[in-house]
């Protein structure tokens, strides 16, 4: 009888060390069906083109018939920096600030306003000011400091440059080194300014409704944030840091004398 004492003493004992230092796997788990009845195949949020605003750095590569007259419209192709509204300095992408007005300022055309446009839309605006300087211009038009905020519960935070004008949230994950073990998973912040104002918006990263959520792909300057879980305030007690390594180590001892009983 006293050994069937000790034995369930020894399995709560146990329980209890696993479940003062642990997570359950689904609140790890991504991605998951809401209900067993889930479809294998769903719907996701269509990709949208990204708005010019201030702040954004542009390249513009400007092509045509005549090589010489082409070069006069590129005078900082393989160089780095520019101030507001042309080169930005050497520290930073190469290519045109938007300012605060939301333009920039290009060769003979001057003063031309891009923000609020989409890239393709910027593109054909300064391909249409260049037709009465150049025979048969193309533009190449893109952001090139398109990046992305990563703050709190992440393997690696900080501030990442995106090569090309679409990402993800799962993609940017990977950049940022996936989320830690104590991150709350179904309640990631994204932070997105859209016309000088602040959204927040509210991401459950353990559902598959990510897919279809209007944060699922980031824009150029969000801020995401990973919280962190009440686990992780328990594991900084330093009580609960210690219990496991002691709870293990008076298993073993009641283990053992019951092994002597």
């Amino acid at each position: 009888m006293k050994r069937s004492y000790f034995r369930i003493f020894v399995l709560l004992l146990s329980c209890l060390s696993l479940f003062s230092s642990c997570k359950s796997v689904k609140q790890l788990t991504l991605f998951q069906k809401n209900a067993v009845t889930d479809p294998d195949t769903i719907g996701y949020t269509k990709a949208f083109p990204s708005a010019i605003q201030p702040g954004d750095i542009l390249s513009v590569t400007v092509n045509s018939l005549s090589a010489t007259a082409t070069s006069f419209f590129n005078p900082y192709q393989g160089a780095g920096g520019a101030a507001a509204g042309g080169a930005i300095n050497s520290q930073e992408a190469p290519g045109y600030l938007v300012d605060q007005a939301g333009q920039i300022d290009l060769p003979l055309i001057g003063s031309i306003k891009l923000a609020g446009l989409t890239t393709r839309e910027a593109k054909n605006l300064v391909k249409d000011s260049l037709k009465k300087f150049l025979r048969e211009p193309t533009v190449t038009l893109r952001i090139v400091n398109y990046r992305v905020t990563f703050l709190g519960e992440f393997n690696n935070i900080g501030v990442f440059n995106i090569p090309n004008e679409r990402v993800s949230l799962p993609e940017a994950l990977g950049l940022a080194g996936d989320l830690t073990t104590y991150a709350r998973r179904d309640n990631i912040l994204v932070i997105r300014e859209v016309d000088g104002k602040k959204q927040f918006g509210h991401v459950n990263l353990n559902s598959r409704d990510v897919f279809n959520s209007p944060y699922y792909y980031l824009r150029s300057n969000d801020l995401v944030y990973a919280e962190p879980s009440a686990g992780k305030a328990v594991q900084n007690n330093s009580f609960f840091r210690i219990f496991p390594i002691v709870a293990g180590v008076i298993t073993l001892a009641i283990a053992l004398f019951t092994q002597v009983l």
